[in-house]
């Protein structure tokens, strides 16, 4: 059954699809958006990334774009588009102005920038990319998804909630015309057609564990939950059944906070649960040892990088070990991003101290009174643990990481009781590796040709990431969604070849 007809359909209505909904639209086009959810408005970020927009040149933020297309290139490996990181690197700052003017500032709200990306190390070199949408530069305002698409309908947006993409459709010159979708509520199938194009903003597939097995099998070793049920990869595989292409290797959004009870089973554990309870001090470059007892890696490295190194650990799973004096002692991490200590992070340190009793209730976090009382709740070999702990506090006194190379800002001893200890793996957030595309957004077929009517943003367009995220450039997933979901808005109403 045909129910509409529409200039632009777009599939998703969070940050990737909202984006290119309104874009499409000031365009003149007609447009629908569907998503499978009852509702989006939740599930806009609050860690915004940009390079060159107003709000950062008045607050004298100057990022060297070359530096940072190297950068991002460089921690790829290549194995990525750069002229997709060139395209988000030079369009970035136009999307967050057209953000604060359009849709913030009507509200009293605007963009506050972080200034401050401070690194010591060469594996932690970050850049100042993130902003935050605020009234009053002290708390974060939570709620813009709704300006967003408030903005979408008084544009003549049309959205319909509960409604999933069951296919695209093609013509018989392999030119996208249309998609086949199902209403979640009634269960009826139908088809909505689409004039000049279809733009596939339904993230990635971290909730379908046969794409996971398929495509990123390594997730199951590092991760112990996923905090995004909704991404089902359908998006990528309805691309796909008309000729799509996508990219060769896994990439991934993993943070190291995936609390976890003693003895947990990695190869048995996998839970889709956006609320998983974590525990957000695990991306604090404190003490972690393995299974075993035994320091593995720098604590100081990206996020993922922890859960890469435990790829080659015994049970795949870390341990992180604290005292009281490290506890208080938290801003001298000087962290960045969401797990910055205290606002525009997630928690301050007196919420932090609730997380862990919260956490201790909860039988996830163990507190003892000596290392030897810590090891045994933790199941954690004593005279290993011991030495391991004694090894690490003659480090932090001569403040020089010798054995793996941690700034010596970063090294606290861990002397004096209580003591605490914490069983962490992977929690991912999302996969990142997608539809190949080119600068236009265009999803390409097997032979690299733009498909007809065909874009892809946000988690479900590859390219752009390979392996781990660079979560010292905050806020770059969450942009990128946003900056190549305005771009695939702007060229599926114009000339592809403009």
């Amino acid at each position: 059954m045909l129910k509409d007809e529409y200039d632009v359909i777009v599939v998703g209505a969070s940050n990737a699809g909202a984006f290119a909904a309104a874009a499409a639209a000031e365009n003149g086009a007609k447009v629908l958006v569907i998503d499978k959810m009852h509702s989006s408005v939740n599930l806009f970020r609050h860690w915004l990334g940009g390079v060159g927009s107003k709000a950062q040149t008045k607050a004298g933020i100057n990022i060297d774009k070359a530096k940072l297309i190297e950068f991002l290139s460089a921690f790829a490996q290549d194995n990525v588009n750069q002229r997709l990181i060139k395209t988000w690197v030079n369009n970035s700052g136009e999307m967050l102005d057209w953000l604060e003017k359009e849709v913030l500032k009507p509200h009293n709200v605007h963009l506050y920038v972080e200034p401050d990306a401070k690194y010591e190390t060469l594996i932690n070199k970050a850049f100042p990319t993130e902003l935050h949408v605020s009234a009053d530069d002290t708390s974060s305002d939570f709620t813009w998804g709704e300006y967003l698409l408030e903005k979408n309908r008084k544009l003549g947006v049309e959205f319909v909630y509960s409604t999933k993409l069951e296919h695209l459709l093609v013509d018989e010159k392999k030119k996208v015309v249309g998609i086949s979708v199902k209403d979640e509520t009634t269960s009826e199938v139908y088809q909505v057609r689409a004039r000049q194009g279809v733009i596939l903003c339904t993230g990635g597939y971290g909730a379908n564990e046969a794409l996971v097995q398929k495509w990123a099998p390594t997730l199951f070793k590092k991760c112990v939950c996923t905090v995004s049920p909704r991404d089902d990869g359908s998006g990528i595989v309805a691309a796909l059944e008309i000729g799509a292409t996508k990219d060769d290797e896994a990439a991934s959004i993993i943070f190291d906070r995936g609390a976890v009870p003693v003895g947990t089973n990695m190869s048995t554990t996998y839970i889709k649960k956006w609320d998983y309870k974590s525990c957000v001090l695990g991306s604090y470059p404190l003490l972690k040892v393995n299974l075993r007892g035994e320091r593995f890696f720098n604590e100081s490295a990206p996020y993922q990088f922890a859960m890469n190194s435990l790829l080659h650990q015994p049970g795949n799973l870390e341990v992180m070990i604290w005292d009281e004096n490290t506890l208080n002692n938290l801003d001298a991490f000087h962290t960045l991003g969401c797990a910055r200590l205290g606002w525009p992070g997630i928690l301050g340190l007196e919420q932090q101290k609730e997380n862990i009793n919260s956490l201790i209730e909860d039988g996830i976090v163990k507190k003892a009174a000596s290392i030897s009382e810590l090891a045994e709740k933790l199941q954690l070999p004593k005279e290993q643990l011991q030495k391991t702990i004694a090894r690490y506090n003659q480090l932090c006194v001569e403040k020089k990481d010798v054995d793996f190379g941690k700034e010596a800002s970063r090294l606290i001893a861990i002397e004096q009781g209580p003591f605490y200890g914490v069983t962490i793996g992977g929690m991912l957030l999302a996969t990142l590796d997608g539809l190949r595309v080119n600068d236009k957004m265009q999803v390409l077929d097997r032979n690299s040709m733009p498909i007809t009517n065909l874009y892809a943003a946000g988690n479900c367009s590859g390219g752009f990431f390979w392996g781990s995220y660079p979560d010292r450039v905050p806020g770059l997933t969450g942009s990128h969604a946003m900056t190549f979901g305005r771009l695939a808005g702007k060229y599926a109403t114009q000339d592809a070849d403009s």
